[in-house]
């Protein structure tokens, strides 16, 4: 019987620890690096790109794209059926677990793309979910990504030394939330909402660490609240200027963790 590695041994020397994401990068070869997680009993690997499991279902990169063709395919009545739900369910379930692995790694851009591809594909079920309960059962756990994706970019962004980029990720994101709680009549559960007050929290420790003042959104707000429109106007394009001036874009995302 051929030799092979004793997982044994592995497991031995990177013990698990409760409560805590314990991943890391490893270099299986030359052109490949994997994400190793450790759990309760064993490792959990995934791959860095694409879906985790490096499948491709149907030739698609990932199921979400596989299922998009079909629902292009099949026009506006396209509806989930019960094994697409579960492949569906799959790939939720792989990325979440890459997505707090590239928080733990503070690979926050990397995190961040993650938890756009969960956000589009929880738009998708929403749309062709078979019936209500299943599709809350996933529009429930929206908030959490989305505070992922918000929390992920300002992190990326206090990386690359731009405080005051950091806030304003975190005011758009505090934005879609508010858009969230409006879409389902529950505007009066904005400011209580747990996640809301991390991310507000997490604005002002920003702005007290790096001496951040009002951004120019913040600043436009102001003037328009005072009706001092002339002041509103330059700040409007002061903003055009910096929405239209050309800039590198970063060739992926990423992702966070419990950072907050």
């Amino acid at each position: 019987m051929p030799d092979t590695p004793n997982m044994d041994l592995l497991l031995q020397d990177w013990e698990f620890q409760p409560g805590e994401v314990t991943t890391r990068l490893v270099q299986i070869s030359e052109n490949r690096e994997v994400i190793q997680m450790r759990i309760d009993l064993g490792v959990m690997q995934m791959e860095t790109d694409r879906r985790p499991d490096g499948k491709r279902p149907e030739g698609a990169e990932t199921y979400f794209d596989f299922l998009v063709g079909l629902a292009i395919r099949d026009g506006d009545q396209f509806t989930l059926n019960k094994q697409q739900c579960v492949e569906a369910d799959r790939e939720f379930i792989q990325f979440y677990h890459r997505r707090v692995c590239w928080l733990s790694l503070r690979e926050y851009r990397k995190a961040a793309r993650d938890a756009d591809h969960t956000l589009a594909f929880m738009d998708f079920v929403r749309q062709h979910s078979p019936d209500d309960e299943w599709k809350v059962s996933h529009e429930q756990y929206r908030p959490f990504v989305l505070f992922h994706r918000v929390q992920a970019m300002a992190l990326a962004s206090l990386e690359d030394s731009c405080a005051g980029q950091a806030v304003e990720e975190i005011n758009h994101g505090l934005e879609r939330f508010r858009e969230l709680f409006a879409s389902y009549g529950a505007e009066e559960q904005f400011s209580q909402d747990e996640l809301v007050r991390r991310l507000e929290a997490m604005r002002e420790n920003v702005r007290h660490r790096y001496n951040v003042g009002p951004t120019l959104e913040e600043q436009l707000a102001a003037a328009v609240l005072a009706e001092n429109y002339e002041l509103a106007a330059e700040l409007r394009d002061r903003l055009l200027q910096l929405a239209t001036k050309p800039q590198e874009s970063p060739e992926s995302f990423g992702d966070s963790s419990n950072h907050v």
